[in-house]
């Protein structure tokens, strides 16, 4: 690198370091990108087993009913039809996701919207006595939140233990603005998603990355943290998508996550599961979920003719330092905590904070597009 002069260094080889640095490279400046990991792409980074796509950080599925941010994505790399029916697996019984006429007819037997709707009206209203009953008048946590939403009988069988299991709480510990609304729908309809557009890049993420960063300079295995203030020498300014609180040494303390392992096995069959997702909502059984990989590129003979198949199993745990972090923990200490750090951060000149570590925000990939396609670079 030298002394060479950089108009922007990104910190951070994920999507919103790469769409920042297309744009920027389109603009006529010049970006360095620099990478702790040894790949790009950061968490929607995929490797190729068996001939499959291996979502190595979990499954990522685009949507979007933003006909610009589609139509630019399609114009790095195209996209096919995966539509995303996730099911749940709740003691060998399967379920379809969301909630739908599929979902009530497996749990009650129902046939018709009207059947449907007056069985979750007895159910919502027995948990509202049953609360009022018990002097609440407000929900005071999730599990209040959900009965009150969904009735007893889905939440306790395709709620109450993934959730647990995902954050590591009980759901009476869990406050009840996490689930603010959950959609119902009367309809036979497995499409987990309301937008307009939806699939998976033909080829898998890398392609995606690639074309944003094609003649675009990157380092990968280069930690900014490591050599500060030479990196930060170099460049007019900094856009950096690492976690915020690092960046400013942990002033008020670390931000909390939750963080995500994955046991990745090959099968000898050319089809686990039937599906790519399927959520395990028991809270016995330790894992989140199972993805089977090829479903998000493989369909009809294509698939059968991949003789083997790829599968991860999902782990949700308490993030310590070291460790990836996953999902910002949305409780009132964290979102206290995180804005200290906004407000540090709408102070620098020089320094663009974007994503989900560096905002402390969850994000799905198409509002990050959508974010960066709207900056002024």
């Amino acid at each position: 690198m030298g002394e060479q002069q950089y108009n922007y260094l990104i910190v951070g080889a994920g999507l919103f370091g790469a769409v920042f640095a297309y744009r920027a490279r389109k603009a006529g400046k010049r970006c360095l990108v620099i990478d702790k990991r040894s790949q790009l792409g950061g968490n929607i980074y995929c490797e190729n087993i068996e001939g499959i796509n291996v979502h190595k950080f979990g499954a990522h599925i685009f949507h979007t009913s933003n006909k610009q941010v589609w139509d630019f994505v399609n114009s790095i790399v195209e996209f096919n039809r995966y539509t995303n029916s996730p099911v749940a697996n709740y003691r060998g019984k399967l379920y379809n996701l969301p909630f739908n006429m599929n979902t009530f007819y497996q749990m009650w037997s129902v046939k018709s919207p009207a059947e449907a709707m007056a069985k979750l009206e007895e159910q919502r209203a027995k948990a509202k006595a049953l609360l009022e009953k018990a002097g609440v008048v407000e929900p005071r946590n999730l599990e209040e939140q959900a009965l009150l939403l969904i009735g007893e009988d889905i939440y306790e069988t395709l709620i109450k233990g993934y959730t647990e299991k995902q954050w590591g709480r009980k759901c009476t510990e869990l406050p009840a603005f996490i689930i603010k609304r959950l959609p119902v729908r009367m309809v036979f309809d497995n499409n987990y998603f309301d937008d307009d557009y939806q699939g998976i890049p033909i080829g898998g993420y890398n392609k995606l990355i690639d074309g944003l960063l094609e003649d675009t300079e990157v380092c990968l295995k280069t930690d900014f943290f490591e050599d500060r203030d030479r990196l930060t020498a170099i460049a007019e300014k900094i856009v950096f998508t690492g976690a915020i609180d690092e960046f400013y040494n942990y002033r008020y303390g670390p931000l909390q996550y939750r963080t995500v392992s994955f046991e990745t096995t090959i099968e000898d069959t050319t089809n686990f599961q039937g599906n790519a997702v399927v959520n395990y909502t028991e809270r016995e059984i330790p894992f989140t979920r199972i993805i089977e990989h090829k479903h998000f590129e493989m369909f009809g003979a294509t698939l059968e003719s991949c003789s083997k198949t790829v599968i991860s199993k999902e782990y949700s745990a308490e993030w310590k330092l070291g460790m990836e972090p996953y999902y910002p923990v949305n409780d009132e200490r964290n979102n206290n905590l995180a804005e200290k750090y906004r407000v540090l951060a709408a102070k620098e000149k020089n320094v663009i904070f974007g994503g989900r570590l560096a905002e402390y925000k969850y994000y799905d990939m198409a509002p990050i597009v959508e974010k960066v396609l709207q900056m002024e670079i």
